[in-house]
């Protein structure tokens, strides 16, 4: 851990990838939320 820009630019794309991730957990998450109350 030092000056590198590629340690920056790793940990960027490692937080970029976790967002989107989540992102699409959320979206599931509602989807599957709607469907479930939309057969009751």
């Amino acid at each position: 851990m030092g000056d590198d820009p590629y340690f920056f630019l790793e940990l960027f794309y490692i937080g970029l990838l976790g967002l989107a991730t989540i992102g699409i957990v959320w979206v599931s998450v509602i989807v599957v939320l709607r469907l479930f109350r939309g057969q009751r």
